[in-house]
């Protein structure tokens, strides 16, 4: 029988944690992000994913639109964020939105993706007609996925709101789903060194633990690579899967690089291949209870992305659009993918390309199972020899 091919021993009891479907603690999170056995933690994080989604990756066809960079928080890590009349400053109207996400429907996109700064001017009445003015514009099976956990408690505060009540008012005007932005790091420490004004984890998770209430599906993520520690990641991913356990709506885990030029941070070097890879495989490995972990390629790049389907990640996002968040701080990345681009993607590392719509729905396969793993993780063995 083959085995995992470990070269750190330390790893070897979370191997047989991780063989046996046992939940690792926080000890063995750190553990891992100590451990520079990239190839082990990954052969560990890719059982784990065939475990849960055999050989498919999925995709999609979506359309992501930035209504605003105009936002009163001005967090130092982001590049994105512009004051009212400065110079890159701009302001879509509720038309300019609705033809966007219109172009997308007409594109194939099964979502449409919104996402924005917090704009001190516009009305809480302004957010809830771009969301029924969008789903009256596309088709009945285009998700609108809209609004970060932060944008919520931004329209709490100006409508006198609370979220749940917020989250009911966007659910009647027709919001599907909720992106997992805004989360960053769940330590107090990072919070008050680089986002002070944002949203609080706690109140983070709370919202998204009443979105899940009212049967809307989310994503969660977090920011690495910038002032965190090992130990405030592990932190994070233990609350996210502890509110999962709790209220089970996260549909996808989304690590996201940082990306520094162009912020307060810039002095930072940014992430590398083997942490961006390590940090996606540690994400499997620890979210036992979220079913997908999910590869921007916006933000870790396409080759990174590619080879991340082999270190746990069973998800490399979609065809986007006109991001404009990661590139203004810096990403060389492409703005958009054709759907053939990440079809191809996705047969070059021998997995099963799934489109899917943004509920993980299947919308088609594009390739017969691919073959079994060469190595079958039923026992461990370390040494690497």
């Amino acid at each position: 029988m083959s085995t995992f091919y470990l070269n750190d021993t330390r790893l070897e009891p979370i191997a047989e944690k991780v063989v046996a479907g046992e939940r690792l603690t926080r000890e063995d999170g750190v553990t891992l992000f100590e451990s520079r056995d990239l190839a082990g933690i990954g052969q560990m994080a890719d059982y784990a994913r065939r475990r849960i989604n055999g050989d498919r990756v999925y995709f999609m066809v979506n359309r992501h639109i930035n209504p605003t960079n105009v936002c009163r928080n001005r967090c130092k890590f982001c590049a994105f964020a512009r004051d009212a009349g400065e110079e890159g400053a701009y302001e879509m109207t509720l038309e300019a939105i609705v033809e966007a996400a219109r172009e997308g429907a007409a594109d194939g996109a099964y979502e449409v993706h919104i996402v924005s700064g917090l704009h001190p001017d516009w009305s809480y009445e302004f957010y809830v007609d771009m969301v029924r003015a969008v789903r009256e514009a596309v088709p009945k099976h285009v998700i609108v996925q809209a609004f970060t956990a932060v944008e919520i408690e931004h329209m709490a505060i100006i409508a006198g709101k609370s979220t749940l009540d917020v989250l009911r008012d966007l659910q009647a005007a027709g919001l599907d789903a909720l992106p997992g932005g805004g989360a960053e790091i769940f330590s107090e420490r990072t919070r008050a060194a680089a986002w002070e004004k944002k949203t609080s984890s706690d109140v983070w998770l709370r919202i998204h633990g009443e979105a899940h209430s009212l049967g809307i599906k989310t994503n969660c993520t977090m920011l690495y690579g910038h002032i965190e520690t090992a130990e405030e990641r592990v932190d994070h991913l233990i609350r996210l899967r502890e509110q999962q356990d709790t209220s089970g709506g996260f549909l996808a885990f989304i690590p996201l690089a940082f990306h520094p030029v162009n912020t307060e941070l810039a002095d930072l070097p940014g992430t590398t291949g083997f942490d961006d890879l390590k940090t996606l495989a540690i994400g499997r490995l620890m979210l036992d209870n979220i079913p997908h972990v999910k590869a921007f390629w916006i933000m870790v790049g396409l080759k990174v992305a590619q080879l991340s389907t082999a270190f746990g990640v069973d998800d490399i996002d979609g065809t986007v659009v006109e991001e404009k968040i990661t590139h203004m701080a810096g990403a060389t990345t492409p703005e958009a993918l054709t759907k053939q681009d990440l079809i191809d993607m996705i047969v070059e590392t021998g997995h099963v390309p799934v489109e899917r719509d943004t509920l993980y729905r299947i919308v088609e396969i594009f390739a017969e199972e691919a073959a079994p793993p060469a190595w079958d993780a039923g026992a461990v063995s370390p040494g690497g020899q």
